[in-house]
């Protein structure tokens, strides 16, 4: 999920981003930090590719491999200007994920999440998603949630969120379901966002 106010552009796992300005959507990027961006983008796995419709598997083993898969993620995510990533984004079948929200927010990591509560109360946002460039749809989700997860040694994780925070970390555990955005909107968006999605791809090849 990135970070509100990019636009990942052909670029661009999830370009979920609520309706907020910023004044990076119009300055260019320092060609260094837009190579990094890029390289980031060519991990992530795109619409059409099955592990994105698979319910991933459960993290068994909390050992130095799986601390060294969360850097990866995290710095992935980081580089493509992202709040949140999950490791099937990346080809890997694992239930487990990372986001931050804001610049100064500390790395958080679950391993199993499982959505325990979720508030009555629900809102729409634009949202969309690195896997699917350049697409945004409104989605609607619950406002609060209360998770529990594992973080990267094993330990016990309990995560009660709200507002952006809530919608990064919902996000994220539908990829670890195989659930799509294209999936949690209406059926003329979907059919919209389709031919948009056709449209682009035309107008990439034939450029």
């Amino acid at each position: 999920m990135p970070a509100p106010g990019v636009k990942l552009e052909a670029v661009a796992e999830e370009v979920v981003q609520p309706k907020v300005e910023d004044e990076r959507e119009e300055a260019p990027l320092d060609p260094e930090v837009a190579a990094r961006r890029a390289a980031a983008m060519s991990f992530i796995r795109r619409l059409g590719d099955p592990v994105l419709k698979s319910r991933a598997m459960p993290v068994d083993r909390f050992d130095d491999p799986l601390r060294s898969q969360v850097e990866r993620m995290a710095g992935i995510m980081r580089d493509a200007f992202g709040m949140g990533l999950a490791a099937p984004q990346l080809g890997i079948s694992q239930r487990l994920l990372v986001y931050t929200v804001g610049a100064d927010a500390p790395l958080i990591v679950l391993a199993n999440p499982e959505i325990e509560w979720s508030s009555r109360e629900q809102e729409t946002l634009d949202e969309g998603c690195l896997s699917i460039p350049g697409i945004t749809l409104d989605v609607e989700r619950p406002v609060h949630v209360r998770v529990r997860a594992l973080d990267e040694e094993g330990r016990e994780r309990l995560v009660e969120a709200s507002g952006l925070e809530a919608r990064v970390i919902q996000h994220e555990i539908d990829h670890l379901d195989g659930v799509l955005i294209l999936e949690r909107t209406s059926r003329e968006s979907r059919k919209a966002a389709l031919r948009e999605l056709r449209e682009a791809e035309r107008n990439a090849e034939a450029a």
